[in-house]
């Protein structure tokens, strides 16, 4: 019996193991979840869609992802609108140069739209939140991104997570939720996304004036998010005024 019993315990250590040795470590885990709700027209889909991969192709972000102790970085996209509905997402890619930059880029670009509805940002935030904990990547922060045009809208459902709900569940699991408030519709956005979406001490609220100014506002987001603060200045701040396109 003792000898089973110790068998079994070098199995279970085997396989922890073995896990381990599968778990990729990065700088940085991140979900960045895009608005697909009813309010979001075809043309602002596709500059949601281009100002993503535009991000990634770009070299200052490259050199920042880069620049951390691993070098490199996990990201998803995830695409929300109602919250009855089942999200879309892609696969987790590693980013670590120009080349798996471009490779998720190109990916984004393509990615349909087949998720429609309502403003469901609490389901979205509570799917990020899983599709980080469930996956086989290491990393000392994790964060999800959430750019939308307008607030949460009522839902029917009694089991479907609303935004206080889904932030316990940011808090409880270390995620950190940044938003990109993009402000073509509703004016204080960004105010309502500071005080009902964001979680974290080093979370924050970017502004994008409508979805033009989109592609501008996600390249700053995700250099802030890449190279975090310090004492609450951005580190990539500097850089960001001389190598803005």
């Amino acid at each position: 019996m003792l000898r089973i019993a110790a068998l079994l315990a070098a199995t279970a250590i085997f396989a922890d193991d073995a896990k381990a040795a599968e778990t990729e470590s990065v700088d940085l885990e991140l979900v960045i979840a895009a608005d697909a709700s009813g309010s979001v027209d075809p043309d602002e889909w596709r500059l949601q869609l281009t100002g993503i991969a535009a991000a990634f192709r770009d070299k200052v972000v490259i050199d920042a992802i880069q620049a951390g102790a691993r070098r490199k970085v996990a990201v998803m996209l995830l695409v929300w609108a109602d919250a009855s509905r089942q999200k879309d997402t892609t696969d987790w890619t590693i980013i670590s140069d120009a080349a798996s930059g471009a490779a998720f880029a190109d990916l984004v670009e393509r990615f349909p739209r087949r998720v429609e509805g309502g403003t469901g940002i609490g389901s979205a935030v509570a799917d990020a939140i899983r599709q980080i904990q469930y996956n086989d990547i290491e990393s000392s922060r994790r964060v999800v991104d959430v750019s939308g045009d307008g607030i949460e809208t009522p839902i029917r459902e009694d089991s479907a997570i609303l935004l206080p709900s889904a932030r316990s569940m940011a808090h409880a699991f270390n995620v950190t939720i940044n938003g990109l408030a993009i402000i073509n519709e509703v004016r204080d956005l960004d105010e309502y996304y500071r005080s009902n979406v964001t979680v974290g001490s080093d979370s924050f609220v970017m502004k994008a004036k409508n979805y033009v100014d989109f592609r501008r506002a996600m390249r700053e987001k995700l250099l802030r998010e890449i190279v975090p603060n310090v004492a609450g200045v951005p580190p990539a701040a500097g850089r960001l005024a001389s190598t803005e396109r």
